[in-house]
């Protein structure tokens, strides 16, 4: 199901829109969906690192949040040069999280 969303928009973002669509032959409507898209997926990996680093989710509470596989978000991870924190505790969380998935 679509929904109507109506926002102003600076008239240099607007332009760039049509640059973006003249050059990939698409609608401005499918132009701002796809990168609306991109955009909130990286922002849910952006955040899984941030709560990962913050130890406010466990690895595989990140993963699943981030929407990535667990290998993809761990070469996140290395890209961005954080640690794999992995304790008890964490195995612990992500055991309570695969019996309650089930």
């Amino acid at each position: 199901m679509s929904v109507t969303i109506t926002t102003r928009l600076p008239e240099k973002l607007v332009k760039e829109l049509g640059t973006i669509s003249e050059k990939e032959h698409l609608d401005k409507s499918t132009v701002i969906r796809r990168l609306l898209s991109d955009a909130t997926h990286q922002w849910k990996i952006d955040y899984a690192v941030q709560k990962y680093r913050e130890r406010e989710f466990s690895f595989g509470q990140a993963t699943d949040f981030s929407g990535i596989g667990v290998w993809a978000f761990a070469d996140v991870l290395r890209e961005r040069k954080i640690i794999l924190n992995y304790d008890s505790n964490d195995l612990e969380m992500d055991l309570r999280t695969i019996k309650w998935k089930q």
